[in-house]
């Protein structure tokens, strides 16, 4: 399975465009014919996520395509050779889009047929810059059944990244404007093949505070789900893992912070099965902190051994964590959790006393409340001596500044700048606060390792050092953090939520 981060700028053209001066080097064009058919479910499920799975012939990249929107302008895509089968997707792709499909048959849904002229772009050098591909597409969409309905035929020029920038792209493109050519309606040929593709956005506000709490939600588990094909494909820490947790917690927070205004039943019921789904990404990702932070430990120890034993049996048991979290995301439980939070959010289990009324009103009081939570929490905190009691209490300190961070981040777009500093200032508190917890968890592992039978004197020494160094670091954390939380309990923005 090979991978690849596909960056390209699409524009729609007549037929009689011709293509302008692009004041680059352009080299000499090749013509292919590419036939492609696409597979989604019946209800159009993975198009309505901007995710393509065809499979193609033709040109230099024949075989079965996957992609994954990954940015502005970009996606990520996985290819697989093309195979014998032409209407069976490989059980490979198949499990990557599992979270959409959730057991639906993957079905043929449109054929494409492009006649493509494609030109590099190159440097002064030679080198390929960009490719652009002048295609004249007809495309067979497939009625209910599979029968072809009507075809289409239009014209089309993409301009793909090699080695270049976005910029150089834009560039690009600004010729092709200045010449005739349009912006592409459509973000994909199988987008404007289909016409009308279920849409995944959410519906206009209407200003009260549930319509902060569903929004948020909504657009946090569009991030879970573009999250699942990454997290299942990762077998290193490529940062996937821990965005799709951030994704699940800041869905956990939201819940808990508007818990008043929500079912409590459904909330509780949704907020059970979002911490087992935390608990597994969570597995992962603090073995993948913990091993990082032991590698950078080992640098500043020139004399150590860079890769010791105990190292090599910490990367082995995240690789064990990884097939586990793979196994939960198969499981009939995972996909159940997702309908669940489809249907919560087709049909909000809102209260309508608390969540009818004016976000300016009822989420900044949400907001405030999850702040003196925090601001509680750590006096608590403060007034303990230092130990393992304290470190407990400092680690519910900063679950509660995450929940207020989540919470002013989710009220920003409609209680404006006080929410966004508040935010900001949550954030500094939670990130010094975790750099603290890091070091008690780093501290406790370590020692558990040099208590491990058979452990050799050099490395029992440098596991000692290293210790020593997380505990340095804990105790410069703790001085920054009297500051932070003073600039935190300045009333100021609380006083001006909702009033702007």
């Amino acid at each position: 399975m090979a991978r690849h981060t596909e960056l390209e700028r699409k524009y729609d053209a007549d037929a009689d465009f011709v293509l302008p001066d692009l004041e680059v080097r352009v080299g000499a064009p090749a013509t292919h014919t590419l036939q492609a058919r696409y597979f989604d479910t019946e209800d159009l499920r993975l198009a309505a996520r901007g995710i393509t799975l065809r499979r193609r012939q033709g040109g230099d990249d024949a075989g079965w395509h996957l992609k994954l929107p990954a940015g502005q302008n970009t996606r990520s895509e996985i290819h697989l050779p093309i195979g014998e089968s032409e209407r069976t997707v490989p059980a490979q792709l198949a499990t990557l889009v599992t979270a959409h499909t959730r057991g639906r048959p993957l079905l043929p849904v449109a054929e494409v047929e492009t006649r493509r002229i494609e030109r590099p772009l190159l440097d002064e050098d030679g080198r390929v810059l960009a490719k652009l591909a002048d295609d004249t597409v007809h495309a067979h969409p497939f009625g209910p059944g599979g029968g072809e309905v009507r075809l289409m035929t239009w014209r089309e020029i993409e301009v793909e990244a090699v080695t270049a920038s976005d910029d150089f792209l834009a560039a690009v493109g600004d010729h092709l404007l200045a010449a005739g050519a349009r912006q592409a309606a459509a973000r994909s040929k199988l987008a404007r093949t289909l016409e009308t593709v279920p849409s995944a956005a959410p519906p206009p506000e209407t200003g009260t505070a549930g319509d902060v709490l569903v929004t948020s939600l909504r657009e946090h588990f569009a991030a879970m789900l573009a999250y699942d094909p990454p997290v299942r494909l990762a077998d290193h820490d490529d940062d996937s893992v821990h965005k799709m947790r951030v994704a699940v917690r800041r869905m956990r927070s939201l819940l808990r912070t508007h818990r008043n205004m929500i079912d409590a039943a459904r909330a509780a019921g949704l907020d059970t099965e979002l911490k087992w789904l935390a608990d597994a990404l969570g597995e992962v990702r603090d073995l993948e902190v913990l091993r990082a932070r032991f590698e950078r430990r080992l640098a500043q120890a020139p004399d150590a051994d860079p890769g010791p034993s105990w190292l090599a049996g910490m990367a082995a048991e995240e690789l064990r964590a990884r097939d586990r979290l793979r196994e939960a995301l198969s499981t009939p439980r995972y996909l159940a959790l997702l309908d669940s939070v489809d249907a919560f959010l087709a049909a909000p289990p809102l209260l309508p006393r608390r969540a009818g009324r004016p976000a300016r009103t009822e989420t900044a009081n949400a907001v405030t409340k999850a702040w003196r939570t925090m601001l509680r929490r750590h006096a608590r905190a403060a007034g303990l001596p230092a130990g393992p009691a304290r470190d407990a209490a400092l680690h519910r300190t900063r679950k509660a500044a995450k929940r207020a961070r989540y919470t002013a981040e989710a009220a920003a777009p409609t209680l404006g700048s006080p929410a966004g500093k508040l935010a900001r200032r949550a954030e500094r508190l939670q990130d010094l606060l975790g750099a603290h917890q890091d070091g008690v968890v780093a501290a406790e592992r370590l020692a558990e390792l040099a208590r491990r039978p058979g452990t050799p004197a050099a490395e029992a020494f440098v596991l000692g050092r290293m210790t020593e160094w997380e505990e340095r670091d804990r105790e410069r954390t703790l001085r920054d953090l009297p500051g932070a939380v003073k600039k935190a309990a300045k009333r100021k923005p609380l006083r001006r939520l909702g009033k702007n």
